[in-house]
């Protein structure tokens, strides 16, 4: 009698370091959300930022190196894609909220239970405003980047650069679109939009060119140790 071979089917492989950039860009675009709902201080000046401004950063980063590495096509996809997380994110969100809490939260933890819906319940407007900028903003850092590019790759200076020029241009915008829609009406915007705009614009020229150039170096090196696993 002839055994059948059932033989695993091979997947088409994915670069390392591209796999860990994807689980992470899913995660930073949830957690943007639920910081923004936050204003911050940055010290030592009297700037207000939205918290969310460091998971941006984040997705800023991971676009730019997505695009330096595995070209603009695969980092335009990444940004739309990351709608889905965002999405189901938001749905779930709705459910919990429509969700009886338990007896013992009801009974034991009453101001937690308020908390929690008090601040979710206004989450909506940062749900509804974020994807708007969010998929305006990434795209044109994407873009930026990579027209600043021009034919060749250049090397760790031209990286910094384009970085730091594309990561202010773009999240300037993002944080004119997402404060306007997202709590336009509940407060005085103005300060909160100058700070947003001149805090992004600064950490865009001091943190963004080490973050991408740092984010190119590891995922140079994740993929090389994936090479050297796979042989």
């Amino acid at each position: 009698m002839t055994e059948t071979s059932h033989a695993e089917p091979q997947s088409p492989p994915i670069p390392r370091a591209l796999f860990v950039y994807l689980l992470l860009y899913g995660g930073m675009t949830v957690l943007a959300g639920m910081l923004a709902f936050k204003q911050v201080r940055l010290w030592p000046s009297s700037l207000a930022v939205e918290a969310g401004i460091f998971s941006f950063l984040i997705l800023v980063v991971i676009s730019s190196t997505v695009a330096q590495l595995y070209g603009r096509s695969l980092a335009n996809k990444l940004v739309w894609w990351g709608f889905i997380p965002l999405l189901i994110a938001s749905m779930l969100m709705q459910l919990v909220l429509k969700l009886p809490a338990s007896v013992e939260m009801l009974q034991f933890r009453a101001d937690d239970l308020a908390a929690f819906e008090r601040v979710n319940s206004q989450l909506w407007r940062v749900w509804m405003a974020g994807p708007a900028a969010y998929i305006v903003s990434l795209l044109l850092n994407v873009w930026i980047f990579s027209r600043l590019r021009g034919t060749g790759n250049g090397g760790t200076v031209s990286l910094m650069v384009r970085g730091a020029v594309a990561s202010a241009l773009s999240q300037a915008l993002d944080s004119v679109i997402f404060i306007t829609l997202a709590f336009y009406g509940e407060f005085a915007i103005r300060d909160l939009l100058i700070g947003q705009v001149l805090a992004k614009v600064t950490l865009s020229f001091v943190l963004v060119p080490f973050l991408i150039t740092g984010g190119v170096a590891l995922a140079r090196w994740l993929d090389a140790r994936d090479a050297v696993t796979t042989r």
